[in-house]
């Protein structure tokens, strides 16, 4: 079993619609994952059921016992956060700007503070239209650790691709270069790179690149939109060369990614021509250089 991330420097560039028509090209080959939590969505392109689900816990919140609290105030004062405020009489910790450090219960005096497990968000295992499986996920609104929800659902996707006997597992990670794109990264066999032509989608391949170099991954790029800014494509096409980075495909701007989008559906099923044929032959490509 192989893993494949694919990843962008940059949000915008395509990343998602690219790897959902890779799920879709590969069919009952591989297991999905979504490692997008922050901003999920796969699955609007590949309909999935939401069959199994489960709450995900990371970090701690501080929670207050009205029944005992002798409202001294010493937590308010001591919260470096102003996480903890006083209103008609009673003190209440918002659990949003609450960073779960503890430290309000350490000087309670009445030992009315308490810490408990942060409830961050959901993951599920979903079946989806391709005949396979995806397993994804929902960050809760203001919730942190988005690094440790991509573990889980990297680790539940290797190990249903194990019991399912799949090729591949299928990643759509997060863009930018922070921690749940160094978590999605973790293990994994070949990187896909997705940009765009221009002058931040050129400086954020050259970043996100000196991540992966630093896991010592393979990786290959595609250019999207690449029709749009011939001078930036160049530019782009020169650093693959310097960097010996498969240069995978060119995808010309079309409208149809966005008509796809709208229809709930990816670009290779929407469109069975040229941009479908691309796709089709950069997907054979990946899994050559994976294998």
């Amino acid at each position: 079993m192989k893993e494949i991330v694919v990843i962008s420097g940059k949000g915008g560039t395509g990343k998602t619609s690219v790897t959902a028509s890779f799920a879709r090209l590969a069919g009952e080959e591989v297991v999905v994952a979504d490692c997008d939590v922050d901003a999920a969505d796969m699955h609007l392109l590949l309909s999935p059921d939401f069959d199994f689900s489960e709450e995900f816990y990371s970090g701690e919140v501080s929670v207050i016992d009205q029944s005992n609290c002798i409202q001294c105030g010493i937590c308010a004062n001591a919260c470096q956060f102003a996480a903890i405020s006083f209103a008609r009489g009673i003190y209440r910790i918002d659990p949003i700007s609450c960073e779960g450090c503890g430290y309000c219960a350490r000087v309670c005096p009445t030992g009315t503070i308490i810490n408990k497990p942060r409830l961050s968000g959901k993951w599920y295992i979903s079946n989806i239209r391709t005949g396979s499986l995806m397993v994804h996920a929902k960050l809760d609104i203001g919730a942190d650790n988005s690094g440790k929800l991509v573990a889980k659902v990297k680790n539940e996707a290797k190990e249903l691709a194990l019991e399912e006997r799949k090729a591949y597992v299928l990643v759509d990670g997060p863009p930018g270069v922070g921690c749940p794109v160094v978590s999605s990264l973790s293990g994994a066999n070949f990187v896909v790179l997705v940009t765009e032509p221009t002058l931040s989608g050129v400086h954020d391949l050259k970043r996100v690149y000196e991540l992966v170099k630093k896991f010592r991954l393979k990786a290959g790029c595609i250019i999207n939109k690449a029709d749009l800014n011939p001078e930036q494509s160049d530019a782009i096409r020169k650093f693959l060369e310097e960097e010996n980075i498969p240069h995978l495909a060119d995808l010309p701007y079309d409208e149809d990614f966005s008509r796809a989008i709208t229809q709930g559906t990816t670009i290779v099923e929407y469109n069975e021509g040229h941009l479908k044929r691309l796709l089709a032959e950069s997907w054979e490509k990946i899994k050559k250089l994976t294998n």
